[in-house]
């Protein structure tokens, strides 16, 4: 027997004939839309053979089939992050960006995106400050016209350009819907300053739509200096406090520690916003994490199951499925 002739009769191997045979079958199911009984009155085959040839064209690597998106979407990133981490949503955004504001305005685009997309007029949306939840509403350029909810306090602070006030008012006035704002700090030097505030007929009235909100976006800070807004304006001694008390995580004003329980002490009642009870009720809660420091506190906020949704960029999601490059 001739070497040509051994090869041609060897198992699993596939002449020149029995390629053009498969690619063009291949070529009529996948390109052209044909189904599999016309492929097989065509080329006068059995509907088996045409099915076998297409199952061979696809382990043999000669159909190869991807999942792609003209956009800056990672689709298959954004899957494996959502099913790893039992999310109802996880957008992951491919982008080379890596300063800070760039970022933010990347993830806003695309949190602003799904914001239109998932919110019907059946909703009421809740906003706590984040500088990444103040980039998704400027880019925000469509929704449903339906209320929106402050959910925190204000930070005022020199390095900080908006507040929650004016986001939830430039959020309403785009939807067409009523604002439920009110205008305090977040956080004030002690528990009983906070409970007259809330005690305030406007902040009271905000407060009292917590309980309907249906879907919300939050800040999610990494429970150090730099890395939260809220750590860094606190004075020392309550961000020791509650370093001791475990919290690795802030999620607009909720602490909770590395396992996701939340953690209360005297510092928790001095901020002004959505506790952990209120966040819990919420249907969908969306965070826009960014920076790979921020791995632990993502984490913890996942476990805490009031976070069940995510925007945010290739590098952390890969992270938090203990990817590398």
């Amino acid at each position: 027997m001739s070497g040509e002739a051994a090869m041609e009769s060897s198992p699993g191997a596939v002449g020149p004939a029995q390629l053009v045979l498969t690619a063009s079958i291949a070529r009529r199911y996948y390109v052209d839309g044909r189904s599999k009984v016309e492929i097989a009155d065509e080329f006068r085959l059995s509907r088996f053979k045409v099915a076998r040839l297409l199952d061979q064209a696809r382990s043999s690597g000669l159909v190869r089939i991807e999942i792609s998106h003209p956009g800056a979407i990672d689709l298959d990133l954004s899957a494996r992050l959502q099913e790893a981490l039992g999310l109802r949503r996880a957008i992951v955004v491919d982008t080379p960006e890596v300063d800070d504001p760039a970022l933010r305005t990347q993830l806003g685009k695309a949190a602003a995106d799904l914001l239109s997309e998932i919110v019907t007029a059946e909703d009421v949306l809740g906003l706590a400050w984040a500088r990444a939840v103040t980039a998704m509403t400027e880019q925000l350029t469509s929704l449903a016209p339906v209320p929106v909810v402050q959910l925190t306090g204000a930070l005022t602070r020199p390095d900080v350009e908006a507040n929650s006030v004016e986001l939830v008012r430039h959020t309403a006035r785009l939807s067409g819907g009523p604002a439920y704002l009110f205008y305090a700090p977040l956080v004030v030097p002690d528990a009983a300053t906070a409970r007259a505030l809330r005690q305030q007929p406007e902040v009271a009235e905000a407060i009292g739509h917590f309980d309907s909100v249906s879907k919300a976006v939050v800040g999610l800070g990494s429970w150090s200096a730099g890395q939260s807004t809220l750590y860094d304006a606190m004075d020392p001694k309550a961000c020791v406090q509650l370093e001791k008390g475990g919290v690795v995580a802030d999620i607009s004003g909720v602490f909770v520690d590395a396992d996701g329980v939340p953690v209360h002490s005297r510092v928790t009642d001095r901020v002004i916003a959505i506790n952990a009870e209120q966040m819990a009720k919420i249907d969908e809660v969306i965070a826009i994490p960014y920076g790979l420091a921020k791995v632990a506190a993502v984490r913890a906020a996942v476990r805490s199951g009031l976070v069940n949704g995510i925007v945010t960029h290739a590098p952390l999601a890969k992270a938090l499925l203990n990817e590398t490059d």
